[in-house]
C-alpha cells in the first residue's frame, strides 16, 4: 500500500509538471479588435493672402518696421519663399507687414518690390510702430580720463634766426671807365692800325 501511493504521488507530480509547462503566464492576453483604418493627419496650410519672394532675389531681410533704415533686421527670406501678409504700412505701403514667429509681436516687414502678393488679395492698412529707442552712448568722464593721461611738460619751440641778406657782386668794365674810351672804338682803332701796317708791308715789298 505505501508503494502504490508513493506511485500515485509520482504520477501527479509529472501531470502537474507537464501542465505547468503547457501554462505560460507571461503570454500576452487576447485583446479586443485593433482598428486597421489609417488615422487622418492634418496638413494645413496658411490662409489668406500670401507673400512669396522674387525668385531671382536669393535672400531679402524682414524688417522690425516699414523702413531699413529706421528698423533693424530681424531674421531673412530665401528665394521663393512664402508668408501669410497681414496689411500694409499707412503712408508707406510698399512696405508689407506679415506673419514672421519666432520675433516679439510674431510680426515683421518686408519691402513690397521684393515680393508679389497673391492674386486679389486685398491689404489692409496698418498703423506704422514706434521706432526702437537709440542705444545709449557711454560718455566719459572728464576727470576720470584725465587721471589716465600722463601731463606732458610743454617745450619751447626753437627760434628762428633769418640768414644774412645775400651779397650779389655787379660786374662793371673798370678798364673802359678809368680811360673813359668805349671799348668798341678801341677795338675798331687797332684794327685800323692792323690794316694801315699791312697795306705799308705790302708797298715796301714791291
Amino acid at each position: 500500500m505505501p508503494g502504490k501511493t508513493r506511485v500515485i504521488v509520482w504520477v501527479l507530480a509529472v501531470v502537474g509538471m507537464m501542465l505547468l509547462g503547457l501554462f505560460d503566464p507571461g503570454g500576452a492576453p487576447v485583446l479586443a479588435q485593433q482598428p486597421t483604418g489609417a488615422i487622418a493627419t492634418v496638413t494645413g496650410t496658411p490662409e489668406g493672402p500670401l507673400v512669396t519672394v522674387d525668385q531671382s532675389i536669393p535672400v531679402i531681410h524682414v524688417y522690425a518696421g516699414p523702413s531699413s533704415f529706421d528698423y533693424p533686421s530681424i531674421g531673412v527670406l530665401l528665394g521663393n519663399e512664402s508668408a501669410p501678409a497681414i496689411g500694409r504700412a499707412r503712408d508707406r505701403e510698399d512696405w508689407i507687414q506679415i506673419r514672421y514667429l519666432g520675433v516679439p509681436g510674431s510680426t515683421g516687414w518686408v519691402y513690397g518690390l521684393y515680393v508679389s502678393l497673391s492674386p486679389g488679395a486685398f491689404l489692409p492698412l496698418v498703423d506704422i510702430p514706434p521706432t526702437p529707442t537709440a542705444i545709449a552712448t557711454p560718455t566719459i568722464n572728464p576727470t576720470l580720463e584725465a587721471a589716465f593721461i600722463d601731463q606732458q611738460t610743454p617745450t619751447r619751440l626753437p627760434t628762428f634766426t633769418p640768414p644774412a641778406p645775400l651779397d650779389v657782386p655787379l660786374f662793371t668794365d673798370a678798364g673802359a671807365s678809368a680811360r673813359g674810351v668805349p671799348a668798341g672804338l678801341l677795338i675798331l682803332s687797332l684794327g685800323l692800325f692792323g690794316f694801315l701796317g699791312a697795306v705799308i708791308s705790302y708797298l715796301r715789298g714791291r
